[in-house]
């Protein structure tokens, strides 16, 4: 199937979790993950009615957007982000999902040009305890909280949260519910300038359960776009 097909499809996945978890399929975002998928892609998507694309690293949404500069698209940059690349992020990507030291959030505060506004951030939060994967930990995230809330160009939006694969999404279940569990713990301290409205969290394969457990922005790739060369 096309891109327009595979959309309909999710976004009826989308709407059938919002109704069995009581929710208005207006509160979930669809970013589309389009990592290694050229700008002729993306294009379609747009035409399909997506607005929201996601992309994994710098370089990459570098490259692509140029070809794309005359589409009303809003990016987000999903993947870990070195410090070294925080000055080109700040520029090419109107969300960041991926904050998750307080020297990476300084960089991209830094990097903000006058009159540019304040830059929405999640904080990534590695509750899995994967030494593979990036993200504060879950014992460090109200203390990293309360050092952005000091920069004056960064908005702390939420968490995001890439946990564990596991093949039956059931079992992601409890990384999903913890991850809106401790927005709430934080949300209760009443941090100046912090607003845990947005749990980015859900991929291809699990949205239905993030949905379920208060996704508010959920990251698919593949059953929008198709499998990926080499997967």
């Amino acid at each position: 199937m096309g891109i327009e097909e595979n959309l309909a499809q999710v976004r009826e996945r989308i709407a059938a979790a919002c109704r069995r978890s009581g929710r208005n399929p207006e509160d979930v975002k669809l970013v589309a993950i389009s990592k290694t998928f050229p700008p002729e892609r993306i294009r379609e998507a747009y035409a399909a009615g997506l607005r929201d694309f996601g992309e994994n690293r710098v370089q990459e949404g570098a490259a692509k957007q140029p070809a794309l500069a005359d589409l009303s698209i809003t990016w987000h940059l999903v993947g870990h982000l070195q410090t070294n690349k925080a000055k080109a992020a700040r520029e090419l990507f109107h969300w960041v999902h991926s904050v998750d030291s307080f020297r990476l959030a300084q960089k991209l505060d830094q990097a903000a040009v006058s009159g540019g506004g304040r830059l929405p951030v999640l904080l990534e939060v590695n509750l899995g305890g994967e030494e593979s994967k990036t993200g504060v930990g879950e014992s460090e995230v109200v203390q990293l909280v309360e050092q952005i809330c000091q920069l004056a160009t960064l908005e702390v939006r939420g968490l995001m949260v890439i946990p564990p694969f596991f093949g039956d999404p059931e079992q992601v279940r409890p990384y999903f519910r913890r991850l809106r569990q401790l927005a709430q713990k934080i949300d209760a301290r009443n941090i100046p300038n912090i607003a845990m409205q947005q749990l980015s969290m859900g991929m291809s394969h699990d949205f239905e359960v993030a949905i379920e457990e208060g996704a508010t922005l959920i990251r698919v790739g593949t059953a929008i776009f198709g499998t990926r060369e080499g997967q």
